[in-house]
């Protein structure tokens, strides 16, 4: 910091301790869902587009360090090649009227037509393998909340359709705390989801080339994350939406945690749900809820940890 004031000097590393205070892993681990999180969180909170802009730019300007002065070390250490922090094209903000508030996730009517939508592509589509496993792969993240790099992360050694009331996908790639290494979790397959993930394992994923994967590509081979997106910016694009109709992978995750709020699943169970550490991470997902009233006959909330049976509740974390 030569050359730069006391002054200054403090108040550039109070900012960097509030930015990396709001990841629980490592700056060079960090993944594109977890600044479109710090995002969300920011801008619930009310903090200015500017704040929020400061925020990206010494995160950036941190990882660019970190990848400058220890990307060696930290494989070294660790084993993990320094990633790409976060940040891509589309929260990379130039200017702070660019960064808009981020919006309420989508409605469960809107979630209801858009998988309608596709399940009709599936019986019209030129392509049924593709588009099968599009509908069941975007279902996944709705239904169970994991996240899109937990997603691709999926084998299909993880479904375990006998555990809990309506069987369990085992997240073996949670996302890190600190430096801890993945945090593995049970994630429950709810409203229907173990069928869905039934049908597409028995019909449709024959249908790609052998592999461990659960959703893979042309080859037999796990998809990206940047696919999944890719995949269903396309579906959206045949949709014809357009503005607030559109949404993220990401947007599902938060959607699974709105909606599962609303009609009744208490908060704790929700954190659980989501895998946060944090129970602040949890509020901000649900913050859109708790300004209206919990769904009209809403059944009383059933404690999450009654989805893991006994004997297997000790292996989630």
């Amino acid at each position: 910091m030569r050359g730069f004031s006391p002054t200054t000097v403090r108040g550039y590393t109070s900012l960097l301790a509030r930015v990396v205070g709001r990841f629980d892993c490592p700056v060079w681990a960090v993944e594109t869902d977890d600044v479109d999180e710090m995002l969300h969180v920011l801008a619930v909170a009310g903090l200015a587009a500017g704040t929020r802009r400061q925020y990206l730019q010494m995160l950036r300007t941190f990882h660019a360090f970190v990848v400058e002065r220890y990307a060696v070390q930290v494989r070294a250490l660790f084993g993990v090649p320094v990633g790409g922090g976060g940040l891509d094209r589309f929260n990379r903000v130039r200017h702070a009227g660019d960064d808009a508030a981020v919006g309420l996730p989508p409605s469960r009517e809107r979630l209801d037509a858009f998988f309608s939508f596709v399940r009709s592509q599936v019986a019209l589509g030129c392509d049924y393998r593709a588009m099968a496993r599009d509908y069941a792969m975007l279902r996944t993240p709705y239904l169970s909340a994991v996240r899109v790099g937990e997603l691709v992360s999926l084998n299909q050694g993880d479904v375990y359709p006998g555990l809990g009331l309506s069987g369990k996908l085992h997240v073996r790639f949670g996302r890190a705390a600190n430096t801890s290494g993945p945090r593995p979790r049970w994630a429950p397959m709810l409203e229907g989801l173990d069928r869905i993930v039934a049908w597409y394992m028995a019909d449709v994923r024959p249908l790609f080339p052998a592999g461990p994967a659960l959703f893979c590509d042309d080859e037999g081979r796990a998809l990206k994350a940047g696919t999944v997106r890719d995949r269903l910016a396309r579906l959206l694009d045949l949709e014809q939406a357009v503005g607030e109709t559109r949404f993220t992978p990401h947007a599902l995750r938060r959607a699974s945690a709105t909606h599962q709020y609303e009609r009744g699943m208490d908060l704790i169970a929700v954190q659980q749900l989501l895998g946060h550490r944090h129970i602040a991470s949890t509020m901000a997902y649900v913050k859109p809820s708790q300004r209206s009233s919990r769904m009209p006959g809403s059944v009383p909330p059933t404690p999450l940890s009654a989805h893991w049976p006994a004997d297997r509740r000790g292996a989630r974390t």
